[in-house]
């Protein structure tokens, strides 16, 4: 009699592999930043209670969007790295459609569409210098006309 092989088939079962990263799935930094405006997080913070969540819902954390079971856990959470690292990513102000625009190339603040290299679009360090030299040349002629003056 030969003993029977076990499948160990987890690491390579896509639809498994599928179903928990959708279940772990959370807002994006966008969609909290919207959630962190006044109205939206006081109408977060008082929710009437709810049996399918944790805690009946009342104990919610609104920078990393997840629902805990009592206070003491969502006080453990706050002074967790996770939470902690979630905040300072929600420093940065969100992208927006024009800054991505800009960032593939395809349009300017002023509208104009940009010029590109034989390497392609100009990248945006290269935009950003020669938008702080025209800034520092106008600057410098306002300059010039108030010593006129």
């Amino acid at each position: 009699m030969s003993r029977v092989r076990r499948k160990r088939m987890h690491c390579n079962n896509k639809e498994l592999h599928q179903k928990y990263k959708s279940k772990r799935r959370t807002k994006d930094l966008d969609q909290i930043q919207e959630d962190l405006k006044p109205e939206n997080k006081q109408r977060l913070l008082s929710l009437p209670e709810d049996e399918d969540l944790p805690g009946l819902g009342q104990h919610y954390c609104v920078e990393c969007s997840r629902y805990y079971v009592d206070e003491r856990s969502l006080g453990e959470h706050n002074r967790g790295r996770e939470h902690k690292r979630r905040v300072r990513d929600l420093k940065a102000p969100a992208y927006t459609q024009k800054e991505a625009e800009a960032a593939v190339g395809l349009v300017t603040d002023n509208g104009r569409t940009l010029s590109t290299s034989a390497a392609g679009p100009l990248s945006l360090l290269s935009l950003k210098q020669k938008n702080d030299a025209a800034a520092a040349a106008k600057v410098a002629s306002a300059d010039r006309t108030m010593d006129t003056e």
